[in-house]
């Protein structure tokens, strides 16, 4: 299998996932989206390792993984904290980093 495949494959992905984040307004979206960029990253990792012989680029990219299910977790949970507050997921809502509370 050619090289070139690959890196054209992760190319493509990245792009999708770039299209995705600028052009959506929903959060899993833009949350799918942003995975997606990071999978094509791995992806080149993989490949370049592979392509060299030594496995630097694989151990980084196993250790993307894991950063990345880290960040799925963070991201599910502010998304699921967001919908609580505003009962919305569109990104247009949120335009302010300062959420007022009621008095209670």
């Amino acid at each position: 299998m050619n090289p070139e495949n690959f890196l054209y494959l992760a190319m493509i992905l990245f792009s999708i996932g770039l299209i995705g984040v600028l052009t959506r307004k929903n959060l899993f979206v833009i949350y799918l989206s942003i995975e997606l960029m990071l999978s094509s990253v791995n992806l080149i990792l993989a490949t370049f390792s592979r392509v060299h012989g030594t496995m630097d680029g694989s151990v980084i990219a196993l250790l993307m993984i894991a950063v990345i299910a880290a960040e799925a977790a963070i991201f599910l949970a502010l998304i699921v904290y967001l919908y609580k507050s505003t009962k919305t997921i569109d990104s247009e809502a949120f335009n302010n980093l300062s959420h007022k509370q009621e008095n209670r």
